[in-house]
């Protein structure tokens, strides 16, 4: 804005050097120069209406006096003042539409030739203040626009450094809910173990300790993962991990796993997964068979978790409830959908509980660390 402020002052001065030349009186001169300054603030106002948006309301009236201050002068300065017309020819642009706008643009050059005439210029000339108008009508166009597009540009590179930061704090939060979740449950299932198996059978309640403090340590390593932004998991060492807990808890474990080699962001979310089911099992099902399973059906991974101690729930689609609000199967759906994936949770009619996300691997997006994301998206 101070550039285009610049650029209209330097038309003023310039046809304030045009006005002086005619040797005016002073107090011509002065009454130009308060003419030329009311004109630069009118123009300054039409260009940027956010300067005083009061006064955008009646647009109309100081449209109106614009053209008067720009017309009326000829009458004592004459051809010195035929740059004037320029701004009034660009404000047209900005504030009319542009079924009126461009024929008004044109009635200002036409206007800006006659007056010429008048004062006894010939075609040559008329041809000189013809382009001279045009051009400057549209300089003073295009900077008005220009200075907008830069603050709209401006405000949505804000706007998009605040999704992100915004994102980036959604992230950490669902992966902190889903990474821990596990481990808190099975660090509270266990030491409720192990305080009833300290009085009775110290060896077995001293290896469940050992197995709490390993889990705690890896909680803790979770966290570290989430402060910086990615982890890795794989599918196969958190099948292993449940089998031993639901082992321990005296669950009967099944594992069938038939799937080929997987991208590192499918196993991610997969085990993801995989905690997730575990945790929501534990925590509100009396469990005592569960089956966990994948299969590749042709380009398409299938990762199952059942269990026969589901409470009593209506079956239906993940997708299509309405309160995950950011957690549990909420976070679930969002990161196997980010794959190209579908999850599904339902309670069959023979009782048993069955999550299954099903993922097709040829549409699964490359991989982008967060900190990569994080810094295009305020670039």
């Amino acid at each position: 804005m101070t550039i285009t402020a610049a650029v209209f002052s330097g038309y003023v001065a310039i046809a304030m050097t045009y006005v002086r030349a005619g040797r005016p009186t002073v107090a011509t001169l002065i009454g130009a120069l308060m003419t030329l300054l009311v004109l630069l603030g009118i123009q300054l106002v039409h260009s940027f209406p956010r300067l005083a948006p009061r006064l955008t309301r009646y647009w109309p009236l100081t449209l109106l006096l614009q053209a008067f201050l720009t017309y009326a002068p000829f009458s004592v300065f004459g051809h010195a003042w035929i740059g004037i017309p320029s701004f009034l020819a660009g404000t047209l642009l900005l504030m009319l539409p542009a079924r009126l706008a461009w024929p008004s643009f044109g009635l200002v050059v036409v206007g800006s030739n006659l007056l010429m005439m008048q004062h006894g210029f010939g075609p040559e000339d008329g041809f000189y203040i013809s382009v001279a108008t045009v051009t400057n009508g549209l300089v003073v166009f295009g900077l008005s626009r220009l200075t907008d597009i830069v603050a709209e540009v401006h405000r949505s590179r804000a706007e998009l450094a605040r999704l992100a930061v915004a994102q980036e704090r959604l992230r950490f939060a669902r992966d902190l809910h889903d990474l821990l979740g596990y481990s808190l449950s099975a660090i509270t299932l266990k030491c409720e173990l192990a305080y009833r198996l300290v009085p009775s059978q110290s060896e077995l309640a001293q290896a469940e300790l050992t197995e709490i403090l390993q889990t705690a340590r890896q909680a803790l390593s979770d966290v570290r993962a989430v402060a910086r932004g990615y982890r890795d998991m794989s599918l196969v060492d958190e099948v292993e991990e449940a089998r031993s807990m639901l082992t321990t808890l005296g669950i009967r474990t099944q594992v069938r796993l038939a799937h080929e080699p997987l991208p590192p962001q499918v196993e991610t979310v997969l085990a993801t997964v995989l905690r997730e089911g575990l945790t929501n099992m534990l925590r509100h099902s009396r469990v005592e068979q569960c089956l966990i399973e994948t299969v590749n059906d042709g380009d398409v991974v299938r990762f199952g978790l059942e269990n026969d101690g589901a409470g009593r729930v209506q079956p239906q689609r993940v997708a299509e409830r309405t309160d995950n609000g950011g957690s549990g199967i909420g976070n679930l759906t969002t990161r196997v959908g980010a794959l190209g994936g579908e999850l599904t949770a339902a309670q069959g009619t023979d009782g048993w509980f069955r999550l299954q996300a099903s993922i097709e691997l040829a549409k699964v997006p490359e991989a982008v660390p967060a900190e990569a994301q994080l810094s295009l998206a305020v670039a």
